[in-house]
C-alpha cells in the first residue's frame, strides 16, 4: 500500500473515531493481505504529525492512542462554540488531584494529613465520576481505607502517555502549571463555583464534572473536521 493511501486511511479513522486509537486498533482496520507493519504505521503517523505543524489541529499521542485535537492557542475562540460555560474546579480539588497523581496509591486520610484539612466526599466523588481517579485497593490497616490512583482517562485528558511525563514535583510552583487544561474560559470570566481565594473544606469544593473536554483536547465534531480537510 502506498504511503499516501495509508495516511489518508489513518486520518479518516482518527477523524471519525472521536476517541484515541491505539496502534493495534489502527492495524485492525486492514485486512491481513494489505495490513502494514507497525514500523510503517508509526512512520505514517509521524508524517501526519509533521503535516499538521502549521494547521489548527495537531496529532497527539496519549495513553490510549493517537487523536487529533485543537491547538491550545485557539481554545479562546473554539471554546465559544459551546454556549454553556465550562465548569472550573476549586483549588482544593486540584490539590487533591495533584497529590493522587504524584503520591499514588494514596488514601483519603493521607491526603488530609498532607493538606492539613478535611477532604469532602463530594470532592473525591467528582474525581471518580470524572474518571480521573479510581480505587485500586485497600490499605491493610483498621478500617481498610481505599487507595486511590489516577486512570488512563486522566493521562488522556492531560495529554500524557504515562505518569513518567508528569513534570517533576519540585518544578511545579503553581497549580496552573500542573493544570492548564482546567482553566480555558475566555479572558475576564470568573471562576464557576467561586474563585479560589483560600482553603475551603465544604462540599462546595467539588464542582460537577464537565459535560465536555477542554478546548485544548477537544476533538472536532465530524462535520467540522471534514470541512477542514
Amino acid at each position: 500500500m502506498e504511503q499516501d493511501t495509508l495516511k489518508k486511511i489513518i486520518e479518516g479513522a482518527l477523524l471519525a473515531a472521536g476517541e484515541p486509537l491505539s496502534l493495534q486498533r489502527l492495524l485492525d482496520l486492514f485486512e491481513e493481505s494489505e495490513r502494514p507493519d507497525r514500523e510503517q504505521l508509526v512512520a505514517a503517523l509521524d508524517d501526519i504529525a509533521a503535516d499538521c505543524q502549521d494547521r489548527a489541529v495537531e496529532l497527539k499521542q496519549t495513553a490510549s492512542g493517537y487523536r487529533f485535537q485543537v491547538r491550545q492557542e485557539l481554545s479562546r475562540w473554539v471554546g465559544r462554540l459551546w454556549e454553556e460555560k465550562p465548569r472550573k474546579y476549586s483549588r482544593a480539588l486540584l490539590e487533591t488531584l495533584a497529590l493522587i497523581a504524584y503520591r499514588q496509591p494514596i488514601t483519603r486520610g493521607d491526603i488530609e494529613q498532607i493538606r492539613g484539612v478535611a477532604v469532602s466526599s463530594d470532592l473525591i466523588r467528582t474525581l471518580v465520576e470524572r474518571e480521573w481517579v479510581r480505587v485500586v485497593g485497600h490499605r491493610d490497616v483498621p478500617g481498610r481505607p481505599a487507595l486511590y490512583a489516577t486512570t488512563r482517562q486522566f493521562l488522556d485528558y492531560f495529554n500524557l502517555r504515562s505518569l513518567d511525563e508528569l513534570p517533576p514535583l519540585d518544578e511545579i510552583r503553581d497549580l496552573d502549571e500542573f493544570n492548564p487544561l482546567l482553566d480555558f474560559s475566555p479572558e475576564g470570566e470568573s471562576n464557576v463555583d467561586g474563585a479560589d481565594t483560600g482553603e475551603r473544606d465544604s462540599d462546595s469544593d467539588a464542582s460537577e464534572p464537565e459535560s465536555r473536554p477542554s478546548a485544548q483536547v477537544v476533538t472536532l465534531p465530524l462535520s467540522a473536521r471534514v470541512d477542514n480537510e
